[in-house]
């Protein structure tokens, strides 16, 4: 397993990935052919968001657990909908608590990160589309989610998907990950994705069906029980097995 950073260095962004306890520059494009290329020193770097993607698709009430505490039935097919890619922030930038909106919650996800460009495929094959997975907060704006009954905008605004620190390759996805949430130092959640109602394998596969996924897209495949609000100076902690820890404090909109 590797794990994949985006990064800025001497002003650029760009990849680098661990190796023996090094850092190095990657050679070549992640999402292709690529090797470590030369050394570099781990101070003074800073984390970015592991991709850009064109967009995220997320899955809602994919644990059974998330759905009794939303008082909401399973349902009987992925539930899809899409953060727009404006959405995405890195390690350690800042949630922005949007003025007026009411509660707004965390949600701790396992995120996929698409490969290769995918459309209409096979179960079977699915795997064989992801680059490998990391963490996702998909931040929901609650009131607005009641409300509005459809979640574009509940959970579209900027700043409301935390993404990293990593992209950790080589995982083997048909064994199930662990996946946390911490707040305030906290444990809040606490299952892992054999506790999924659709598979990834299923989730991607259905999502094919309807759109091509390109490199770099993102599938976050839902989150499990023990959903909580969040307020202005809190920093909340997204943990997935394999992956590390995404920390983002949390600020109120100025002005």
């Amino acid at each position: 397993m590797k794990r994949l950073y985006r990064l800025e260095y001497d002003g650029q962004p760009g990849y680098g990935v661990e190796d023996g306890g090094a850092w190095r520059l990657v050679d070549g494009d992640v999402f292709g052919a690529w090797a470590a290329g030369a050394e570099i020193g781990s101070s003074g770097l800073r984390l970015l968001a592991p991709v850009v993607p064109s967009k995220i698709v997320a899955i809602g009430l994919n644990y059974k657990d998330h759905a009794a505490e939303q008082g909401k039935a399973v349902p009987s097919e992925p539930m899809m909908f899409l953060k727009p890619s404006t959405s995405v922030i890195g390690p350690g930038d800042p949630i922005v608590v949007p003025a007026g909106v009411g509660r707004v919650d965390y949600e701790a996800e396992v995120a996929v990160v698409i490969g290769r460009r995918a459309s209409r495929v096979p179960e079977h094959e699915a795997l064989s589309y992801v680059l490998g997975v990391t963490c996702l907060n998909d931040v929901t704006a609650r009131d607005l989610q009641r409300k509005d009954v459809q979640y574009t905008r509940a959970k579209g605004f900027d700043t409301f998907a935390p993404l990293g620190p990593a992209i950790a390759t080589g995982v083997d996805l048909d064994k199930p990950l662990g996946i946390e949430g911490w707040v305030n130092g906290e444990r809040r959640q606490n299952s892992s994705t054999r506790e999924l109602i659709f598979s990834i394998p299923r989730l991607i596969a259905h999502i094919t069906a309807v759109m091509t996924l390109l490199p770099g897209d993102v599938i976050s495949t839902g989150t499990p029980a023990g959903i909580g609000p969040l307020k202005a100076g809190d920093y909340v902690t997204i943990k997935v097995e394999g992956v590390g820890e995404l920390t983002n404090p949390v600020v109120s909109a100025v002005g």
